[in-house]
C-alpha cells in the first residue's frame, strides 16, 4: 500500500498525459493492455449473443484508458468470476473489474472504486416463498444459492448466521438451484435479479438487501506504478464525467452511480 501511495504522488498528473514508461511497462508487460470482462454480470460487461461484440461499462472505460496510455487493447471475456479470479496470477490479463471484496486483496490490488450502488445485492426467492427480508431467509436449514468466488457468496458466507450458501459454478447454475428447489433463494445484484424474475413468474426480490456494490479495477499483484496510474486515471475519469457517460451508454442510469472521489469516501466503504 505504501508503494502504491508513493507512486500516486509521482503520477499525480499522468492521466492527462499518459503513464510513465515504467508504469506503462507494468500496466501492459506484453505491450498490449489485456482487460478481462466479466460478461455474466451486465453491470460490469456484456457480450452480444449474435455478434459476440463486447460492451458495457468496463469495455467503454478500458478503451478510453488504453487510448490515454497509448496501448493496443485486447478484451478477454469470462463467463464466471471464479475463472477470472483464478487467472489473476497467471499472466493472462492486466486489468479486470470486479467487486472490491476484501478476500480478493490477497490475489489482486484494487484501484479506487468507480461504480457504486447502495443496497444493491439481495436475493430472489421462488414462487410461494413467504420470505420478505434477509432475516426471514437467515434461518436454520435455509440455503441461498450464489456463485463460488463471487462477492455475493463471499459476503453471505461472512454474514449469514444460520442459513448456508449453496455454491454453484456460474450464474445459470445458481439460478437453477433455486428453480429446482435445492435452494431457498438466489443471490445477485438487483439489476440481474429483476431480469431473472421476469423468466420465473411468481418469483420476487426481497424487500431489503445484504450489501452494497463497489466495483473497482483490479490489477495483478506487484504492479505499483501501473496501479497508481490507473487510480489517478479513474479519479480524473470520475471528475470529468467519463465514468458517468459509460454508465449512461450501458443503460444503467438509475441503477448505479459514480463512486465518490477516493478522498471523500469513508475507508469502510471499500
Amino acid at each position: 500500500m505504501k508503494r502504491l501511495l508513493a507512486a500516486v504522488v509521482v503520477l499525480a498528473g499522468c492521466a492527462a498525459t499518459g503513464p510513465s514508461q515504467e508504469a506503462k511497462n507494468q500496466l501492459a508487460p506484453t505491450g498490449t493492455l489485456r482487460v478481462a470482462l466479466l460478461v455474466s454480470n451486465p453491470v460490469i460487461a456484456t457480450k452480444d449473443a449474435k455478434t459476440g461484440e463486447l460492451g458495457g461499462t468496463t469495455a467503454i472505460l478500458a478503451r478510453a484508458l488504453a487510448a490515454d496510455a497509448g496501448l493496443p487493447l485486447k478484451l478477454i471475456d469470462y463467463g464466471a468470476v471464479n475463472r477470472l479470479m483464478e487467472d489473476s496470477g497467471k499472466g493472462v490479463w492486466d486489468l479486470a473489474v470486479v467487486a472490491a471484496d476484501p478476500e480478493r486483496r490477497t490475489l489482486v490490488d484494487f484501484a479506487p472504486a468507480h461504480i457504486f450502488a447502495d443496497g444493491f445485492l439481495t436475493v430472489l426467492v421462488p414462487p410461494g416463498s413467504t420470505a420478505r427480508t434477509m432475516a426471514d431467509l437467515d434461518q436454520p436449514g435455509k440455503r441461498v444459492a450464489a456463485v463460488r468466488g463471487a462477492a455475493t457468496s463471499m459476503t453471505l458466507q461472512r454474514t449469514l448466521k444460520s442459513a448456508t450458501v449453496a455454491l454453484a459454478e456460474n450464474e445459470n447454475a445458481a439460478f437453477a438451484l433455486m428453480q429446482e428447489g435445492k435452494a431457498d433463494g438466489y443471490a445477485q445484484n438487483r439489476f440481474m435479479l429483476r431480469a431473472r424474475a421476469a423468466t420465473l413468474p411468481g418469483s420476487r426480490l426481497l424487500d431489503d438487501s445484504f450489501a452494497g456494490l463497489h466495483l473497482a479495477f483490479a490489477l495483478p499483484k506487484n504492479r505499483p506504478m501501473a496501479g497508481a496510474y490507473v487510480a489517478q486515471w479513474l479519479e480524473d475519469a470520475k471528475a470529468s464525467g467519463t465514468v458517468q457517460r459509460a454508465i449512461d451508454a450501458a443503460g444503467l442510469q438509475g441503477e448505479v452511480r459514480v463512486a465518490a472521489p477516493e478522498r471523500e469516501r469513508p475507508r469502510e466503504a471499500m
